[in-house]
């Protein structure tokens, strides 16, 4: 991933009004190893139910404002995130929805998925299998699970942004 600034975050958002935009936390973006992550996905620490994607979509950044349910998952049960496809615990998984962009967005219109509770995609797919003769090399795995974790999350934002 191209690195973002917080001026490149803030102009990014399809779904969200301007004020919204302005009072969005950013995350401490000098900690962040951009060659490892496929998007950038934040909670808000003070709105814990607030969280950012932000991915770019050719050299145009791409960010959704998303919401975080209230209710949990039934627990002791296994969930799988929408765009990682890994399988977690249920605490580790959350509805999340987005409003989508435009006059249908600001009418109340939501999408929504399940995705990793802290938004770590990114790392979860990194962690591999040991390697296996019976299996695809560690490095063919990451490369798929990469290609996979881009293209659901492009779908993501164009689903939210089919609207406008």
């Amino acid at each position: 991933m191209k690195p973002l600034t917080p001026a490149d975050i803030r102009a990014s958002f399809v779904n969200a009004t301007h004020g919204e935009v302005e009072r969005v936390p950013m995350p401490g973006l000098h900690d962040v190893i951009w060659a490892d992550r496929e998007y950038l996905g934040w909670r808000d620490q003070q709105a814990h139910q607030r969280a950012y994607l932000v991915h770019w979509v050719d050299d145009r950044p791409v960010g959704i404002l998303l919401r975080a349910s209230e209710f949990s998952l039934q627990p002791g049960i296994a969930a799988m995130c929408s765009l990682c496809r890994i399988t977690r615990r249920s605490h580790e998984i959350s509805l999340f929805s987005a409003p989508l962009a435009g006059q249908a967005g600001r009418d109340g219109n939501t999408i929504g998925t399940y995705l990793c509770d802290d938004l770590a995609c990114s790392h979860l797919i990194r962690i591999l299998p040991p390697p296996h003769p019976m299996q695809p090399a560690p490095e063919e795995v990451l490369a798929a699970r990469t290609n996979g974790l881009i293209s659901r999350v492009q779908a993501l934002t164009a689903n939210v942004m089919r609207s406008a």
